[in-house]
């Protein structure tokens, strides 16, 4: 046991590329959570419903699904350098298209946008996720993941602060009257026209400086030498993945993370409606957010430490068992403290990602780079899932308390679907631990 605890997280000899290659986290953390928000800030200012502007996410992390296997090819045929370079330009060409979009005001350019801002988010997970694993000893290489991850809600609060005080705080769609009534929905066609046009520029202004900021960081990356692993894999692409499919613990982990994955997105979307349904507007919920990204990050550094002494698999099982309390807690219990179990959830889910593609990823070697792929692709759940939440918000009209389920408002009663995706991976960590570490 002693022994184990002197072999180094981070060998000394890479200590600034993980430094800059850590940085990346929060980058695309920060695009995450600058996000979330404007599926509601979307859907005031072009007067969508419910499920048209859940596809904010499906744009978002579809991406994820699209381009998450080519940039494994790209980075087999390459180097690992060379593809977060190529996420990095993507990621910039993304975020700067929100100019044209905003000057068109169409949906549907945004929705690109997005799409493409997360081509290049794919090929930075794709990358940054195994480059981290292989920068040092295996024994070491989910508590460097987690030790990694943990700056990734550093980043999402950066993206919520940006989302609080330079938009949703400036969007005159939000405006309420005296009696808390929309203002915007009373307005003329014409006097409608012209918020939108303010409400777009207003959303389209932080992505273009997040579009030059991030070919800044191209920039310093491109000079700083990496390390580079030679690729050692021996084989085709098919017998790589057929060496995949055979491990259930692999499999199984990506079924997981598909399923957390979504159940994240919801929680960190859907806290805006919950809260509208408290009297609670947008700007005010980002609070709300901000103590759920809070418990995140804290959750982050603790299961990082806890790892240390309690087996993965184990760990990420009580976590996920927490998050099904927490989730009944918001689902039962109406008013402010049913929002508290929903930003507790936030805790519980903190340890879940990168604990469960550290061990999907255990011991498979050179074909991490496509495992690494389709736990990526598994992103997936977060385009789906919201979007199921949404139809479940449409149940009774555009509102989210228009009929009652189970005996609560339908926005209470959708984070079932939450409860369900953390049901999955409670079961991955039991199997982990009790069946594939041995």
């Amino acid at each position: 046991m002693e022994k184990s605890r002197k072999i180094p997280v981070v060998p000394k000899n890479v200590v600034l590329p993980f430094i800059l290659i850590t940085f990346l986290f929060a980058l695309w953390g920060f695009a995450n959570d600058i996000t979330n928000p404007m599926v509601s800030a979307f859907k005031k200012i072009l007067e969508l419903n419910n499920t048209q502007a859940s596809w904010v996410q499906m744009a978002f992390y579809g991406g994820y699904f699209t381009m998450a296997f080519p940039a494994a090819m790209f980075i087999k045929k390459y180097t690992y350098k060379k593809g977060i370079i190529l996420g990095l330009v993507l990621y910039a060409i993304g975020a700067l298209m929100f100019y044209p979009a905003a000057s068109y005001e169409e949906f549907g350019f945004f929705l690109a946008a997005l799409y493409i801002l997360t081509f290049g988010l794919a090929f930075l997970e794709t990358t940054a996720n195994p480059f981290i694993l292989s920068m040092g000893p295996e024994e070491t290489a989910t508590r460097r993941l987690n030790l990694a991850q943990a700056f990734n809600p550093m980043g999402a609060l950066m993206g919520l602060f940006v989302a609080q005080t330079f938009i949703l705080g400036s969007l005159r769609s939000d405006d309420l009257d005296v009696q808390g009534q929309t203002i915007y929905d009373t307005l003329s066609e014409t006097a409608k026209t012209a918020v939108r046009t303010s409400d777009l520029l207003v959303i389209r202004n932080p992505y273009v400086i997040l579009g030059l900021f991030v070919l800044f960081m191209l920039v310093l990356i491109a000079i700083v030498k990496m390390p580079e692993k030679k690729d050692l894999d021996g084989g085709t692409v098919g017998s790589a993945l057929k060496r995949l499919f055979k491990s259930k613990k692999f499999v199984e982990g990506v079924i997981a993370q598909m399923f957390y994955v979504g159940a994240q997105i919801m929680c960190w979307t859907y806290i805006y409606q919950y809260s509208e349904t408290l009297g609670i507007d947008n700007r005010s919920a980002v609070t709300y957010a901000y103590w759920a990204l809070i418990l995140f990050l804290t959750g982050r550094w603790i299961g990082t430490y806890l790892l240390k002494f309690v087996l993965a698999g184990k760990l990420l099982m009580y976590f996920a068992l927490g998050a099904i309390l927490c989730s009944l807690g918001a689902i039962f219990i109406e008013g402010m403290m049913g929002l508290y179990f929903l930003v507790g959830i936030s805790l519980c889910m903190s340890l879940m990602f990168p604990t469960i593609y550290g061990i999907a990823l255990e011991g498979v070697g050179e074909d991490a780079k496509f495992g690494a792929a389709f736990l990526v692709m598994a992103i997936v759940g977060g385009a789906i899932m919201p979007v199921l939440q949404g139809a479940i918000l449409d149940f009774g009209g555009s509102g989210y308390t228009d009929i009652k389920i189970l005996g609560v408002p339908e926005v209470n009663f959708s984070f079932a679907l939450p409860l369900c995706c953390f049901l999955v991976v409670a079961i991955f960590g039991y199997r982990t631990y009790k069946i594939h570490n041995k």
